[in-house]
């Protein structure tokens, strides 16, 4: 059996004396879906933090590819091959749903700043190389007329996807979705939906999902992990979770 893509190892995370990650582990496997899943407050978007390197864990470790990635720094962990999305849109209202998939590809660019301003040779190939990839993204999503768009111009739902396709640009191995749902109609969540699992049977790609929508998570995940108060109370495929005695206290109630 292969290693996992991701091994997240007795993670600990206080803030000035609040216990927000109380050693959490758990691993992923490569080419699955994993979903993180807890009440408000559990510690699911500080896990993300900390696997992503907007924060430095206060304990624990956090291996991706084998490699020890703890603590380091956001823009290096992005070229390492782990992209996310926010629980809340984070595009560039001023740019193109065109230019904001760039952004994503820039992230992976070799060009430094000097030749930026100079506009050398390396900068015009990576340039229209990203412009192709990023046309080839969006006629994968059905958003090819939406290029030239501002994000504002878009459905709700659409402007999720902008931001999923700018972390596919990154050329990411792991993508982390924060909430990819919230805010969607239900044609907007099986749009959504129906994309993940596209791009999981296309690209290979292993994603990390937190996610309050809980028809969804059965539906979309090979493994569910439950964290409540910062603890894992609970890991295991959909079913078994679903029927765990702590995780129908702690969180989906006997109406689930």
């Amino acid at each position: 059996m292969s290693a996992p893509l991701l091994e997240v190892s007795s993670l600990l995370m206080r803030f000035q004396g609040l216990t927000a990650l109380d050693q959490v582990s758990f691993s992923i496997e490569r080419g699955s879906v994993t979903s993180l899943i807890g009440p408000n407050g559990a510690g699911k978007t500080t896990l993300f933090n900390c696997v992503t390197g907007m924060y430095t864990p206060s304990g624990g470790a956090v291996h991706f590819e084998g490699e020890d990635i703890t603590g380091m720094p956001a823009h290096r962990v992005s070229r390492h091959g782990i992209a996310r999305t926010f629980q809340n849109l984070a595009l560039f209202g001023g740019l193109s749903v065109l230019d904001n998939l760039l952004v994503g590809a820039y992230m992976q660019g070799r060009s430094g700043l000097l030749q930026g301003v100079f506009r050398t040779a390396q900068v015009r190939r990576e340039q229209a190389a990203a412009e192709r990839a990023a046309l080839e993204v969006l006629a994968f999503l059905g958003m090819e007329d939406a290029a030239q768009l501002m994000p504002a111009e878009l459905p709700y739902g659409r402007q999720k996807q902008v931001e999923f396709a700018r972390a596919l640009m990154q050329k990411a191995r792991l993508i982390m979705l924060d909430e990819p749902m919230a805010g969607m109609s239900s044609a907007e969540k099986a749009a959504m939906t129906a994309l993940i699992q596209r791009v999981r049977a296309q690209y290979g790609i292993t994603f990390l999902i937190v996610e309050h929508d809980i028809p969804v998570i059965m539906d979309i995940s090979d493994k569910i992990v439950v964290l409540d108060f910062g603890r894992k109370i609970a890991e295991g495929p959909p079913l078994a979770v679903q029927n765990n005695p702590e995780v129908i206290a702690a969180y989906l109630g006997t109406g689930h």
